[in-house]
């Protein structure tokens, strides 16, 4: 399938499943497609046609923005350098899960999850390492003796029980089968995705071209806003404050910008999904796009955050 086809399809399962789904971020060469969510489900997607695409950097501020607003960032994708990726598999891509469309429809239709995730060498599963240890016990099996049935060592056998050791599926099978009960965990690819990077600890590493951007970013860190540019995003930069638990989604715009419109309506709709409060700070150009804004010079005048707020 053609990216433009994946992504069609992505669009189609998530609405048919109940998700409320963004705009596509197309205004701006981005690090997502997509935010989605569900309940407390929240995802930022990226599709490609073949996975290996990702660059480092893009992974880097996909899952750092997932990071920031409590979100999983996910990959779909139908290839992964050139060989097509499995159904009901799991992929990884620099620590950011990869899955097919298939598998996708699968979790979020028919509530499926799949069991098995790929990695070097092969494919693995996670086991309930409590699960085993209680089954085990309940046998009257020792460590020894089960891991003596099973052919393993007693200490791959504890890394199983204390869930510090990913099985091949053959191990996993077969551990199930001594023991007699099911032990795969399943794996969700909407949770666990945190990867607590330190989102505002990028603001030290990327540079920011425009200087009207770095007089935003300055007064926004003057009234005690945490606070960072993005590159790869219809917004240009993100803020907190923490006591209010406020969240921007922020935007510059300047007379040289062609396409407001267009990356306004993008903005609006991700700070729907993800529960932020949208912001606009423009020069002197009329702004009447129905979305909030406050001119440079005003904002340079705030001496509070509250202010800003109100």
């Amino acid at each position: 399938m053609k990216r433009a086809e994946i992504l069609d399809a992505t669009e189609s399962i998530l609405e048919r499943a109940g998700f409320h789904v963004s705009k596509r971020c197309v205004s701006r060469s981005s690090c997502f497609d997509l935010t989605v969510r569900k309940g407390e489900q929240l995802a930022f997607l990226k599709i490609f046609t073949n996975v290996g695409n990702i660059t480092p950097k893009d992974a880097l501020e996909l899952r750092t923005l997932s990071d920031f607003f409590s979100a999983a960032p996910l990959l779909i994708s139908s290839k992964m350098r050139g060989k097509p990726l499995e159904d009901d598999t799991v992929y990884e891509r620099y620590n950011i899960y990869a899955i097919t469309l298939k598998t996708l429809e699968d979790i979020i239709c028919h509530s499926m999850h799949p069991l098995v995730e790929a990695g070097p060498g092969g494919y693995y599963v996670s086991l309930d390492g409590e699960a085993i240890r209680e089954t085990r016990q309940k046998l009257g099996l020792s460590t020894g003796k089960l891991a003596e049935m099973m052919g393993i060592s007693r200490r791959t056998l504890y890394g199983y029980e204390k869930s510090m050791t990913k099985s091949s599926v053959s191990a996993a099978y077969n551990l199930e089968w001594v023991l007699g009960t099911p032990l795969v965990k399943p794996i969700n690819v909407f949770e666990g995705g945190y990867q607590n990077t330190g989102f505002f600890a990028l603001a030290k590493r990327i540079m920011i071209g425009s200087r009207y951007l770095q007089a935003v970013i300055k007064k926004f860190a003057q009234i005690n806003f945490k606070v960072t540019p993005v590159t790869k995003a219809p917004f240009d930069f993100v803020a907190q404050f923490s006591e209010g638990k406020l969240k921007i989604l922020g935007s510059v715009i300047d007379q040289k910008e062609k396409n407001v419109e267009q990356r306004t309506e993008e903005i609006v709709s991700v700070s729907k999904v993800v529960n932020a409060q949208p912001v606009f700070i423009i020069d002197n150009k009329e702004f009447s796009m129905g979305a909030p804004y406050i001119r440079l010079e005003d904002l340079v005048k705030i001496k509070h955050p509250w202010e800003f707020i109100s």
